[in-house]
This record gives structure tokens, C-alpha cells and sequence, in this order.
């Protein structure tokens, strides 16, 4: 049977256009004809300068526009005129009569205003750059008309017309005018309209590209504008404020520059959060904290300036009565979905934490999960059932599904940092806890069982479930014994009649890893939530034995190796990607990028899933040999792998979770490539101090390492002095030094030390791990507790690490900052003289010598090992020349001391350099680059080369480090930079670009541009 066509809405570009249309039509071009020619390429262009023609075409573009309707867009009559239009307004926008330019800017508007975007994008470009030099015009209609229309294309522009627009605007100098009408306006009358439009245009142009920030964040004048104009009552005045200090706070550089007048700038923002303030205010205030505490640097600085009203803030916007359920505005819905997704800085530990629950956000929550929350009877001892009964009733209201996962996300975190001891009914009778914890579980398991999970249509759906499936995990291996042991009992109860069925759902979608084909993997967030499932199933009591026999060994060690196998390719995402706002996606400048879980999420989870497992069976007695009966990995192999992991992610938890997973194998600490040097070295070297056994034997050992990695072994002054050094090896290393005798030699320790301990314990000293088994794993136990070597000891003890727990450094620069002369044996000094006083902001070097140590110099460099060997005299005052300037040697030290090269400024502080201030940042690389060589340190030379090739970002540089490599011989940055230089070498030679280069350096880049032309 034939459809229906009755109801089909006819194709408009198939009927004639309505009789006005066409009138309007006919007048328009009527009148475009008098100002349009043909140029020698045959194209259409406005040449007329007569301003009675301009202004007929002015008013015919109007009406026509105002003519034309939704339905009428398609027809040809409409959409073909449209590129004539766009020409004739490009060309009446350059008049010089002030009527036409008023007239000519207000019809600007009415176009990108009616006009589809899709239909009007192509001519984005011609527009911009008639709109752009109007914004200052003397004309105050006439440039808020122009921000207005070039604020909507900025602010709809396509990925590919970005970079064409951005030349534009850079070319009209478009920032320097808008911020320079914005400081006028502080300094005379006008209308308001002139500061809201101007700022909008200024946030869509930050918001877009980074480079636009600095001449903001770097205008102290503005900076003094925006508070006086965000303290005013005017609603419209501080909203726009807001998304300027929004869009400043996406470069790391702007908001640290917002922050240095910290106090005035936090009460500002909290006096925006709050209640008495209109919805867009409050909306506006919460992005804008988002943004600038989106970083765990930034948010610990703003949290310092005012804990508590932030909080508060975020709690009191949550507090809904249930009444309201239901009856939500959409800005009312907005602002609350803002005061959730700043309540995540609960990823980040600090005090703020007692601040959320000293609030009760556990109320705040359930209220925003349940419709009846204020009628609820809390029994005297609900049962495991009664929960799961009320939680079921939560989850199949479907109240706010937008907010749910930040629900989850939020007492995930809060589970996963509270303290061990913490019990609700220590501060009230209710069991608000114990309920989210169960809706939370029960959200996650209800996910398990869902087809579709499977749909990939569904995204918002299966977000949700990622962030219930790991607030499950959280909770579940929270040190808070009370959350922990009440997600434990939900899921046992949530899995006792399904929960193999569950399992075997979980395993599946990661047996792709046998196939090795990545074309069939399954969608990352599924594996996310397999990975989590699976993790909570290895430390379930009854169920860690089925993960065993169901195959759950092998398949973690198959996608551990499908992992490293793939790690290049593989589509890493960090858990919480879901939750990004967009725009937060276009940040710069952030080097405080420390992310606990990093991108590398599935391989933690697989770890952490293999650690579980081992786990248990070890409480329950019973010794679990994962490489029992698989050929995937063999035992010296898989321990090689994790050690090298441990080494060089950059995630905090994966390196502690590879060191929890080996500690089951009898390895304990934080293995590093410094640490590695270090006790290399300790083999071959005799040390500046003896600690001598019970029966005479004794150890030799070096006073700086101590100082650094252990203080409390270093001998105390005098008996006062005895507390101080128990108290931790984290506080500053002068402290210590001041009270430690230099020149003893000699430590006598007491009886009870055993020496086979000792001595074990020195391997994590110079190290920064170990390996033992047995006995001496007690013993070492109570060594760690003594010297308050606390991670050590954790370890040691077997206890899980705590989300987001500080990773501790193997870093020796704290005594080389700190101790200065009073422990060193060696003067290192810098044959150039030239730069004698600069301070190096990494490492606060300010003189022209540094006091260094031999015992570090010679582990981490050979060719100081063999000079030091060859017949230097053992002297404090000996020194050595080293033959790079003095900024070089400075961040050599760094290296030699932390293994980590101190990087050059970057983001838009490097953009914003000249040629002449970059090459003086990049000059000491490309000398140390030249020492590598001489004195064979591998990593500096790999290091400092990535550092000068990451940052040829013009080809005037590339010629500046040419010239400068060169002179240094080194020729494989000569090639680097001569590839950069290859696709301009024509403009750049016929300019004279190239006559500062020797012939052979031109001839070098003439090669490398006729090798670009024959790929």
C-alpha cells in the first residue's frame, strides 16, 4: 500500500517566489546594479562611492531581508542574491559618509542576524574584515553595530574558517582597539550598550583563541576597569564582566594574574553566587570560579583565599526544597547544573572536603535525587533490602537525569578522601550516607544489565553510568570504613542472585585483546565500565574467587599486553571526559595539568583489578599465582613491564598502583630513573659518614643523600633535637642541616638494628625501592615507621593507595636549594661571565657558582665520575669550570639533581616574545645540547632537543637557531629547523631573510626545500 503524502511540506525550491518577494526582489537589484561592475576576471564588484546609490541599497537590502520568511530561504530567488548582498554591504562598510556607515552597519546586523548561518558562513571572512576597522569609529552606534555582528560571526564560525578570521582580526590589530574602547569607556559617558557589546566581543575572541588573552591578562588599566564595572548593581554590566573574567581565566597565565589580588577578586565572585543576586549573575559567577579552579594549583590558591562561602555557595544553590521538583525554570536548571560542576573540585583533596560534609551534602544530594526527600522516615536500622527498596524508587523517578552523574562523581570523590574513622551517626541519627551510597551502587548495577549500554546513540545514558560505576569503586575502597563496608554489603546483596551473570557481562567486552585487532574493540567508555565492574568484583567477598575461574586472570593480563602492545594508538580518555565543558577544552598556558587517574585509566584499573585479586586471596591465606596455566606473560617479564610503567607514566595513580601491585612480589617503592643513577653509584663509591652495627660491621653512606631521602638518620646536636628529627623527612632540609654535625664521621647504632634490614633500607634510600621477602619485610616495617618514611611503610603494610595521594619524588634539588655550601665538596662555575646574577626562575640560582655534591655529580654524569677519579683533590673550595653559560648550568644542575630540565616559558608568554628574546630563552638548550655530546648524557641531549624543536614556530627563529647550532656543531638541529624553514625558502631568499646565514647554512636549507618539492 502507497504512504501518504498528505502533510509533506512541499519543496520550496521547486515553487515560484510570492509576488512581494519578487518586488522586493526587483528593487533590490535595482539598485545593486548601480553600484556593482565587472573586474577584468569577470567578477562582481562594488566600486560606487555615490552616497545617494549607497544609501538606496542600503534601504532595498532591508526590506528585502525583512521580506523574506523561514519557507522562502531556499528558493533561488533568495539564496542566490545573498553573495551580491554580502558584496554590497563589504563595500558600503568602507564609506566614508557617516550616515551610510550608520545605516550601512545597522543592516551588517539584520543580515548575520536573519540570514542561516550555513548560508552565510562562506562570506564570514569579507565581512570581518569591513566590520573590524569600524570598532573604533568615532560613531558610537556605528562600532557597537560592527562588535554586535562581527561578536555573532566569531561566535559561529566553522573549524575551518578559524584560522582565515583570526588573520584578519590580527591584521585590524581587533584585540588593542576593543580593549582600548573598553578603557575609554571607564574615562567618559556613553551608553551602556558600547561596554556590553564590546566585552562580549572581547570574551567570544578570548574564548576562541588563546593568543588574544595576554593583552588583557597584561593590561593592568582593563584589569582596574573590569572590578569597577563588576561591583556595579547593573545586572546586564556584571554578567558581561563575568564572561570576560570567564574567557581570561582559560589561560593559566590570566587567571594566576586575576589572583594576585586574590580577596577582593573571591568575594566578588562569592557575592555573585549568591541568593540575592538574578539567575544569570549566579550562572555566570559559578562558570567564571569553574574556570579558574580548574586546575589543582589554581583551585588550592582561590580555596586558600575563601573555603568556606565557596562552599557554602555550591551547598545553598543545591538545597532544593522537593516542593520545587518538577518545577524548574531553565535558568533555575542551569544554575544548578553550574553549582554541580564546580562542586568537583571534590577531586581534589583539601579542606574543602570538611567544609561539604560539615554542610551535609549528602542531604543536598539525595534532595536533588528524590521528589519525596523531605517525607522520608528513616528507620532506627533500615536493612540492606529497605535501602535498595528506596533507592530503586529514586532511580526509576528519573528526576534530573542532567545531574546525575555529577551526583555520582561527587560522592565518589568525597568517598574516596574521607577520613578512616568517619561515621554519620557520630553527628546525627539519619543514614543519608548510607542511602546515596546505595542509589549510587544500585545505579551502577542496574547499568550492567541494560542493553543499552551497548547503543552507541545513547551517550548521555551511558555517561551516566560511567560516573556511577567508578563513584561505586570509589566508595567501595573508600579508607572510610563506614562507606567502604556499606557499598560492600549493596552490591553483595545487588549481585546475589545475578551476580555471575553480571560477570561474565563484564568480561566480555574486553576478549577483543585475544584478536589484537583494534578495529573490534568495543566503545572506550564500555571498556571503562567493564574495567570498573571488574575492579570491584576482584575485592567483593564470594565474588573474587568467581573473577578467578571465570577466566578474569587471563583476560587482565592479555589486556595489560594489548595495552603496551597498542599504547601509541590506543584511544586513551581519563574518566571524568564526559564532564568537560567545551569551552574549557580550549585552555593554554596550563602547565598544572597533575591529574591522578590521567588518560591512562583502563591500564590503573587492570592493575588495581590483578592487585584486588591477590589481595584477597593473601587475607584469606591463600597464595594466588597469576601465571599459573596462561602463556600470555611470564613472571620476570610481566614484573619488567610494571617497573618500567612505574618509571615513566605520568599518572600519580598508576605509578601507585604499579607499586601496589609489586609489592605482592616482594618490591617496595617508587622506582625512578634518577634513583637509578643514585644507586649505581653507591656500589662503587665510599661514603662521608660510617654507621656502625652492634658486632662492629658497618655501612658507608653519604650525608647529602641522607639529608635528603631520610633526615632522621643524620645524628642530631644534641637530645632536644631528637623529636624534631622524628617528625617527618618532608620538612625543609636547613632545619636539619643547622643541627647536623658535618664533621662527625661516625654513627654508632643501637643493638636492636638488624643489619640485613639496614642495609635493605638503604637500597630504597639511594634507590627509592627495594626488594625483600619474609621476615625482613617486619623488619623493615618497624625501620620505616622509626625514620617516618611513611609511603615506604605503606607499602610495606600492604594498604591500597589513597586517591589522590601525593606521589613521593625521588628529587635531591630541595638540598641543593636549601643546604647550599654547607654540605657541598665541589663548586661548579660557569666559564661565561656574561650572565653572572641572573636568577633561574625554576631553580632560584643567583649567584655565579653553585655548591654541589660529587657523590650526585658522578652518579648521574661519567665524565665528572672520571674526573673526579683522576686526581681531584678532596676540597669544599675545589671548583669546576663547566664551559656553557651560566643559565645552561643552571638547568644542567636541575637535571643532574631531579632529572627533569627546567622548560622555556611557554604559552602565550612565549607567543608574545620577539626573535631576540626567544633565542636568548633557547640558547642554553642548544649548548647543553653541545655538552651532551662532550660528556655523553644521553636524556639531556634528547630532552633539550625536543625543548628547541617544540618551539620553531616562525621561520625568522628557525634562521636565528640555525646560525646559533651551527656555531655550537650541531648539525641534526641545523637539518630540524632547515625543514622548517624549506616550504618559505623562496620568499625568504628573494626577501634577503637568508643573507645573515654562512652559503653553506643557505645551501643546507635550498636542499631541504627541493627535497620538500619532490615528496
Amino acid at each position: 500500500m502507497k504512504s501518504s503524502k498528505r502533510g509533506k511540506r512541499p519543496d520550496t525550491r521547486k515553487l515560484g517566489p510570492p509576488s512581494h518577494l519578487a518586488t522586493l526582489h526587483q528593487r533590490l537589484y535595482h539598485g545593486l546594479n548601480l553600484g556593482f561592475r565587472y573586474s577584468k576576471d569577470k567578477e562582481k564588484e562594488w566600486y560606487t562611492n555615490d552616497v545617494e546609490i549607497q544609501r538606496l541599497v542600503v534601504r532595498s537590502i532591508s526590506s528585502f531581508l525583512d521580506g523574506v520568511s523561514p519557507e522562502t530561504w531556499q528558493m533561488p530567488i533568495v539564496k542566490d542574491s545573498i553573495p551580491d548582498v554580502v558584496r554590497a554591504i563589504v563595500g558600503i562598510l568602507q564609506s566614508l559618509n557617516e550616515v551610510v556607515l550608520a545605516m550601512g552597519s545597522e543592516v551588517a546586523v539584520k543580515l548575520v542576524s536573519i540570514v542561516p548561518t550555513s548560508m552565510l558562513r562562506p562570506h564570514f571572512s569579507h565581512l570581518s574584515h569591513s566590520l573590524a576597522p569600524l570598532l573604533s569609529n568615532h560613531q558610537s552606534q556605528v562600532a557597537i553595530m560592527s562588535a554586535t555582528a562581527l561578536k555573532f560571526i566569531v561566535s559561529n564560525l566553522g573549524a575551518k574558517k578559524e584560522k582565515e578570521v583570526w588573520e584578519i582580526l590580527e591584521k585590524h590589530d581587533t584585540v588593542t582597539q576593543v580593549i582600548g574602547n573598553l578603557r575609554d569607556f571607564s574615562d567618559k559617558a556613553g551608553p551602556i550598550e558600547h561596554l556590553l557589546v564590546m566585552a562580549s566581543l572581547l570574551s567570544s575572541v578570548m574564548q576562541l583563541w588563546p593568543h588574544a588573552r595576554y593583552p588583557v591578562w597584561n593590561d593592568a588599566k582593563l584589569k582596574e576597569v573590569m572590578e569597577i564595572f563588576c561591583s556595579k548593581p547593573d545586572t546586564t554590566v556584571k554578567v558581561a564582566i563575568l564572561h570576560l573574567y570567564s574567557a581570561l581565566a582559560l589561560c593559566a597565565n590570566g587567571a594566576q594574574k586575576l589572583l594576585e589580588n586574590g580577596d577582593v577578586l573571591v568575594q566578588t565572585v562569592v557575592q555573585c553566587m549568591g541568593e540575592s543576586q538574578p539567575h544569570s549573575v549566579r550562572i555566570s559567577a559559578f562558570k567564571f570560579a569553574q574556570y579558574l579552579m580548574a586546575t589543582k594549583k589554581l583551585s588550592s590558591e582561590m580555596l586558600d583565599f575563601s573555603c568556606e562561602p565557596i562552599v557554602r555557595s555550591i551547598i545553598r544553590t543545591l538545597t532544593v526544597s522537593s516542593v520545587h521538583h518538577g518545577e524548574f525554570s531553565n535558568q533555575e536548571e542551569s544554575l544548578m547544573l553550574e553549582a554541580t560542576r564546580l562542586a568537583l573540585i571534590t577531586r581534589w583533596p583539601g579542606k574543602h572536603h570538611d567544609y561539604f560534609w560539615m554542610f551535609r551534602v549528602e542531604k543536598v544530594l539525595l534532595r536533588l535525587l528524590m521528589y519525596n526527600f523531605n517525607t522520608l522516615q528513616p528507620q532506627q536500622s533500615w536493612s540492606v533490602e529497605d535501602r535498595i527498596a528506596v533507592a530503586r524508587e529514586v532511580l526509576d523517578a528519573n528526576l534530573l537525569l542532567d545531574l546525575r552523574p555529577f551526583v555520582w562523581e561527587i560522592i565518589g570523590w568525597l568517598s574516596a578522601q574521607r577520613e578512616e574513622d568517619y561515621s554519620p551517626h557520630k553527628y546525627e541519627n539519619d543514614h543519608c550516607v548510607s542511602l546515596l551510597v546505595t542509589t549510587a551502587c544500585l545505579a551502577f548495577v542496574d547499568s550492567l544489565g541494560r542493553e543499552r549500554l551497548l547503543c552507541q546513540a545513547d551517550r548521555t545514558y551511558k555517561f551516566r553510568s560511567v560516573s556511577a560505576a567508578k563513584a561505586t569503586l570509589m566508595m567501595m575502597y573508600s579508607p572510610c570504613k563506614y562507606i567502604a563496608s556499606e557499598a560492600r554489603l549493596v552490591l553483595l546483596e545487588a549481585f546475589r542472585f545475578d551476580g555471575e551473570e553480571y560477570l561474565k557481562q563484564l568480561l566480555h567486552p574486553l576478549n577483543f585483546v585475544y584478536s589484537g585487532d583494534n578495529s573490534v574493540a568495543p566503545d572506550k567508555f564500555q571498556i571503562l565500565i567493564s574495567l570498573i565492574g571488574l575492579t570491584c568484583y576482584s575485592g567483593l567477598p564470594h565474588f573474587y574467587r568467581r573473577v578467578v575461574t571465570n577466566g578474569g586472570i587471563k583476560t587482565l593480563l592479555t589486556f595489560i599486553r594489548w595495552w603496551l602492545d597498542n599504547a601509541s594508538h590506543t584511544d586513551k580518555v581519563g574518566s571524568t571526559s564526559h564532564l568537560r565543558v567545551t569551552s574549557i577544552e580550549r585552555t593554554c598556558c596550563r602547565i598544572d595539568v597533575e591529574d591522578w587517574e590521567g588518560n591512562e585509566i583502563h591500564l590503573l584499573l587492570a592493575l588495581w583489578s590483578l592487585a584486588e585479586l591477590i589481595n584477597c586471596h593473601e587475607t584469606e591465606g591463600h597464595a594466588l599465582d597469576v601465571f599459573a596455566g596462561q602463556k600470555v606473560y611470564k613472571k620476570e617479564q610481566f614484573l619488567q613491564d610494571i617497573l618500567d610503567i612505574s618509571v615513566d607514566t605520568t599518572s600519580t595513580g598508576l605509578r601507585w598502583y604499579c607499586s601496589y601491585l609489586l609489592s605482592f612480589f616482594g618490591f617496595y617503592g617508587f622506582p625512578s630513573k634518577l634513583g637509578t643513577r643514585i644507586a649505581s653509584f653507591r656500589e662503587t663509591d665510599h661514603g662521608d659518614m660510617r654507621l656502625v652495627l652492634r658486632d662492629g660491621q658497618y655501612l658507608s653512606v653519604h650525608q647529602v643523600i641522607l639529608l635528603s631521602r631520610c633526615p632522621s638518620l643524620l645524628p642530631p646536636v644534641g637530645p632536644s633535637d631528637e623529636e624534631k628529627l622524628s617528625r617527618s623527612n618532608d620538612f625543609p632540609a636547613r632545619e636539619v642541616t643547622d643541627k647536623c654535625k658535618r664533621t662527625e664521621k661516625e654513627v654508632t647504632l643501637s643493638a636492636q638494628v638488624d643489619q640485613q634490614a639496614l642495609s635493605t633500607l638503604f637500597d630504597y634510600i639511594y634507590s627509592g625501592y627495594l626488594r625483600a621477602e619474609g621476615v625482613i619485610v617486619k623488619k623493615l616495617r618497624m625501620l620505616a615507621k622509626h625514620c617516618n618514611l611513611q609511603p615506604l611503610l605503606q607499602l610495606l603494610s600492604r594498604r591500597r593507595p589513597k586517591w589522590a595521594a601525593l606521589m613521593p619524588a625521588f628529587d635531591l634539588s630541595t638540598t641543593l636549594r636549601h643546604v647550599g655550601h654547607e654540605f657541598s665538596d665541589i663548586i661548579l662555575e660557569s666559564e661565561s661571565a656574561e650572565s653572572t646574577g641572573w636568577t633561574c626562575s625554576s631553580c632560584s640560582f643567583s649567584l655565579s657558582h653553585i655548591h654541589a655534591h660529587r657523590v650526585i655529580l658522578s652518579s648521574s654524569c661519567d665524565y665528572m665520575r672520571a674526573l673526579f677519579q683522576s686526581g681531584m683533590q678532596e676540597s669544599c673550595s675545589q671548583s669546576l669550570k663547566v664551559p656553557v653559560s651560566w643559565k645552561a648550568l643552571c638547568k644542567l644542575v636541575m637535571w643532574l639533581y631531579s632529572n627533569e630540565v627546567p622548560k622555556p616559558v611557554c604559552g602565550c608568554l612565549w607567543a608574545n616574545m620577539d626573535v631576540k628574546d626567544k633565542i636568548s630563552e633557547l640558547q642554553p638548550y642548544i649548548e647543553l645540547c653541545w655538552l651532551a655530546e662532550y660528556w655523553f648524557l644521553n636524556d639531556v641531549h634528547n630532552e633539550c632537543s625536543k625543548v628547541i624543536t617544540s618551539s620553531l614556530d616562525s621561520p625568522v627563529l628557525a634562521i636565528e637557531v640555525i646560525q646559533l647550532a651551527a656555531k655550537f656543531s650541531q648539525w641534526e638541529l641545523v637539518d630540524i629547523a632547515a625543514n622548517r624553514i624549506a616550504p618559505v625558502y623562496r620568499n625568504l631568499h628573494s626577501s634577503g631573510a637568508l643573507d645573515v646565514l654562512d652559503e653553506a647554512l643557505v645551501e643546507l636549507i635550498r636542499l631541504a626545500a627541493v627535497r620538500l618539492s619532490q615528496e
